[in-house]
């Protein structure tokens, strides 16, 4: 993991929470994230107030979705984890691409960028495709022109410590990395790989961890109960180029509906975004489920067919009732913000239920046996 700037070390040593107040109803607006990035969640928190009170910003502004945007901007700019923005997360190429979504609650219109290259402001492109296309999601050189017309400057999102995590993959013969039954073995050996068409090799897929891909995915619901959601991210760190995760995907690394609620997802893109937890965690509130047993739903449903994934989710209703999930292996916190924390951003800390879970099967066992 890359070294992180001053200004980001002291964004994390903000007050914890006990996971207990997960389960406590914050009063509106309320902004959270994945990770402890607390810098982001305030940014989007301050833009959110002008939604309060005597400062009402005229009917055509949608603050809910400029303080998503503000949040998710500023963890790009803050290069937040190293997984976040530029200089992070190199392809095997050693290029850095970025993913970032925005979904608007009301109408539940998307925009949405993938493998963007040469421009920082990913969340800012994403925000362009939904206000100025109808379309979803554009991607690749596509993408960046896109961005160039609408005005953004193209620039290399390479790094020094970018290049060195590079340099280091490729000394190392290029492990870990994502490729499977192709010659060379990838195991082994660096490409350019081709296909074995002869062995299917039973192999582990590669996930993800901490150390080589986190999300920031942020729910924001103003004090008019509109809801916001979005997510930015450097990807998986020596993906195979072209590779697009579950951030720009509706559903899986974000979902927001202005009549139930929010949910934001960040671990292991590839498997997560098969199962869209967000998607799933919404609809599940929206038949009366918690955030809590909708949030531990969708990580068991992940689990299910991918038992060892990493990866957790965050959920919220209107209500402003919020909770988080993870799997077994997972050390997982969000970040909130409401009048309720006194408008300072608090850490909750999320312990994995499925460690009881898994614990209960394991006694069964030896009762059994």
């Amino acid at each position: 993991m890359p070294p992180q700037s001053a200004e980001w070390n002291k964004a994390v040593s903000s007050p914890q929470l006990d996971a207990r107040a997960s389960s406590l109803p914050l009063p509106l607006p309320l902004v959270l994230n994945t990770w402890p990035w607390p810098n982001a969640t305030l940014n989007a928190f301050q833009v959110l107030l002008l939604s309060k009170g005597d400062v009402v910003p005229d009917a055509s502004q949608a603050v809910h979705l400029d303080a998503v945007l503000a949040g998710t901007a500023t963890c790009e700019r803050m290069q937040c984890d190293g997984s976040v923005g530029f200089g992070g997360s190199p392809d095997e190429n050693g290029e850095t691409t970025l993913d970032a979504m925005i979904m608007d609650g009301n109408t539940m219109d998307v925009g949405a960028v993938g493998n963007l290259r040469f421009i920082k402001d990913a969340a800012q492109t994403a925000r362009f495709v939904l206000e100025h296309t109808s379309h979803t999601l554009l991607a690749g050189n596509q993408a960046t022109q896109f961005a160039v017309d609408m005005g953004l400057a193209t620039t290399d999102l390479t790094t020094a410590q970018s290049e060195e995590i590079y340099q280091s993959w490729r000394n190392s013969n290029c492990q870990p990395n994502y490729r499977e039954n192709v010659t060379p073995n990838a195991k082994t050996s660096c490409g350019p790989y081709k296909p074995n068409a002869n062995i299917r090799e039973n192999i582990q897929k590669q996930g993800s961890s901490r150390h080589n891909h986190d999300t920031i995915a942020m729910v924001a619901i103003d004090a008019k109960g509109n809801v916001a959601a979005g997510t930015s991210t450097n990807g998986a760190s020596h993906k195979v180029p072209g590779r697009i995760g579950d951030a720009p995907i509706a559903g899986a690394g974000a979902y927001a509906d202005s009549e139930v609620g929010g949910c934001g997802a960040t671990g292991d893109g590839d498997q997560m975004m098969r199962l869209l937890p967000c998607f799933y965690a919404v609809q599940l509130m929206r038949q009366g489920a918690s955030p809590k047993q909708a949030a531990e739903a969708a990580v068991d449903r992940i689990a299910k067919y991918y038992p060892s994934f990493w990866g957790g989710i965050v959920v919220v209703n209107v209500a402003g009732e919020h909770a988080g999930a993870a799997n077994v292996g997972t050390p997982f916190s969000y970040t909130v913000v409401s009048d309720a924390t006194g408008g300072q951003p608090q850490i909750v800390t999320v312990t994995s239920h499925r460690s009881k879970l898994l614990s209960s099967v394991q006694n069964l066992k030896k009762d059994d046996a």
